[in-house]
């Protein structure tokens, strides 16, 4: 137990459900669903916090507010990159203030099913049906999240920053180079005075329309009518960056394309993207701050964006206990959340491990702790490993530490015949229960016993082999490039998630579309997840590797042997080693020893004790 508490990967484990809350992705998700080719840093942040043991109040309140701490640290900014896994929608002719307050309701009914359990976003559009929580207190707790505004900063991993600053100023300079030899200085300040009239003066001129409302969508996170609004000689590098790569891309939208292609803008484009995969870079991070310029926040009547109704202030429900602050902001409600005068907090949170470890909580409902959610098997042991998770310092090791030494979770698995009728769904634990291994898992697994498997920690999402045509589904055609060499057997928890067409073996084994929080993953048996373990190209090599480890052995005694101890922990039963060395001498005469053994490997791969634990 404590070699697995201090093991790296002990990170990695219990960062996956908690980016399930967080509805991490690496694409935007909607029609276009590009790529966020730093989503990662806030993975990154959230893996290295696990196995630190960070406080579980530290960890809350520096993803809902790092940026208001006192001389915020980088890494607390990366934090508050919960805040940025909401969908992002670039689709032509959206009304930019509507899909601005469908982020503002993701966020804040994300942070009531997170931190409180409760079912807050069903008072976006009036009272609660069941629960005392009033439409008012939905928009008192969006109003903390009303004026955020996304910002992307520099976050260098350990190693970026030296060769960065070694070759800065000689990127800059063949940088400007390049604007310069295609007459881009000369032609951006007229396109900019253009561009700000015809977002002044809509319909007058619509090519130009069609320009100003591509800048709202295709710049990186939208914020390209920002910076054009702000005067030239106060914009960051990085904005000026923002704004001249936009220009060069997407002149032709306010030109036309004749005029694009004399200027040769679509070359000078390839040259820029060549030149910056040229040059070391820093990494990024998606990360959130305070608005300068404060808007009120209104109740929206019916839930309508178009109709704001009364103002209101920054607040929690008003049937819990209430902030001390008058003028409370987002760090005010992040100190709230983990509060001990707040009743909810610590027991979701405990519910929820105690949910990984048993397959259910002992409130089974672990999004909802309402009305409509069932009652705790055992209220009392909720309130007192809630208890003890505070007292502790908010430790989740010793949390864990205290579930896995407890006699509950020693049990055997095996089911007992006097409990079918009094507990026929193992609610009350008189055993310990069977539990499907999550999606990630079951193809981690399968390369770790197959000796594939790359342990590496950290980084970008990486791109393993998947069925030919997937990709294509997405809109506009897609773009997998398969990850070469150890990259193709990382974990599954860095593969790479797009969300309009996700990895098709995650997808088939449960892991959610990342589009709205999820707090317990469901668990199905269909004919696919078996289609997968037989022929996705990633059981198909691990069956191989397996079967090399193997194949030289010795007899196919000792060969079986070795390979159940491997896939299965434990020697094969009399009747399977006989059923086995059948099928595997069937398939030696049709196909030869290798390939016998890869049948053979295969199989084991794909047995319900495999992929579930006992």
């Amino acid at each position: 137990m404590d070699r697995l508490l201090a093991s790296p990967h002990y990170g990695e484990k219990w960062a996956r459900p908690w980016l399930d809350e967080a509805r991490y992705a690496d694409s935007d998700g909607y029609e276009k669903d590009w790529s966020r080719p730093y989503a990662w840093r806030y993975r990154e942040w959230v893996i290295d916090a696990l196995n630190r043991d960070m406080p579980f109040d530290r960890f809350t309140i520096d993803q809902i507010a790092g940026d208001e701490l006192p001389g915020a640290t980088a890494e607390q900014k990366v934090a508050t990159g919960f805040n940025r896994n909401t969908l992002t929608n670039r689709e032509g002719g959206v009304d930019n203030e509507q899909f601005r307050f469908d982020n503002l309701v993701d966020r804040t009914a994300t942070v009531g099913t997170v931190w409180l359990g409760l079912t807050i976003g069903c008072a976006q559009c009036h009272d609660h049906k069941f629960d005392p929580i009033r439409q008012k207190d939905f928009y008192r707790l969006s109003a903390f999240f009303d004026n955020l505004e996304e910002v992307d900063i520099d976050a260098p991993m350990p190693g970026e920053l030296g060769p960065w600053l070694a070759t800065r100023a000689e990127y800059r300079a063949k940088r400007d180079a390049l604007l310069k030899e295609y007459h881009v200085p000369e032609l951006q300040p007229a396109w900019e005075k253009d561009m700000l009239r015809a977002g002044a003066h809509p319909g007058e001129r619509t090519d130009w329309d069609l320009a100003w409302d591509c800048l709202l969508k295709l710049t990186e996170r939208g914020d390209g009518e920002k910076i054009m609004r702000k005067d030239p000689a106060l914009r960051t590098e990085r904005e000026r960056d923002v704004l001249t790569d936009h220009f060069v891309r997407n002149y032709h939208f306010a030109v036309g394309d004749k005029k694009y292609k004399e200027l040769r803008f679509d070359e000078l484009d390839e040259k820029l993207r060549a030149l910056y995969k040229l040059y070391p870079q820093l990494t990024q991070a998606m990360t959130v701050a305070d608005s300068a310029n404060p808007h009120p926040t209104f109740l929206r009547v019916r839930g309508d964006y178009k109709n704001p109704g009364i103002e209101v202030q920054p607040g929690v429900p008003e049937v819990l206990p209430q902030l001390a602050s008058l003028h409370p902001k987002r760090l005010d409600l992040a100190r709230w959340l983990v509060s001990r005068e707040n009743p909810l907090m610590s027991r979701v949170t405990v519910n929820r491990i105690w949910q990984e470890y048993f397959g259910q909580g002992l409130v089974k409902t672990s999004a909802d702790f309402g009305s409509q959610g069932d009652r705790p098997t055992y209220p009392e042991l909720l309130d007192w490993l809630a208890a003890e998770f505070m007292d502790s310092g908010w430790s989740l090791k010793h949390l864990h530490r205290l579930i896995v030494t407890s006699a509950t979770y020693k049990q055997s698995s095996q089911a007992r015949p006097e409990l079918d009728n009094r507990d026929p769904n193992n609610t009350l634990l008189a055993r310990q229960s069977r539990l499907r291994l999550p999606a990630e898992l079951i193809r981690d697994e399968a390369l770790e016993v197959s000796g594939l498997l790359y342990p590496e920690i950290g980084g970008p999402s990486v791109h393993p082999p998947q069925p030919k045509g997937v990709a294509e589904l997405r809109y506009g055609g897609g773009n997998w490039e398969e990850s070469t060499g150890k990259d193709r057997y990382r974990r599954g928890l860095y593969i790479f998630f797009q969300r309009s067409t996700p990895y098709p073996l995650l997808s088939n084994f449960d892991a959610p579309k990342s589009n709205v929080t999820v707090c317990r993953r469901l668990r199905t048996n269909t004919p696919l997840q078996a289609l997968d373990l037989l022929n996705d190209p990633v059981f198909f090599e691990a069956a191989q590797a397996l079967a090399e480890r193997v194949a030289d052995a010795g007899d196919f005694s000792r060969a079986l042997n070795r390979m159940y101890e491997l896939a299965l922990d434990r020697e094969p039963a009399d009747q399977e080693a006989t059923r086995l060395h059948s099928y595997f001498d069937n398939e030696r005469a049709q196909f030869g020893e290798r390939s016998a053994w890869t049948s053979l490997a295969s199989v084991l791969l794909n047995l319900d004790e495999f992929i579930v634990r006992e």
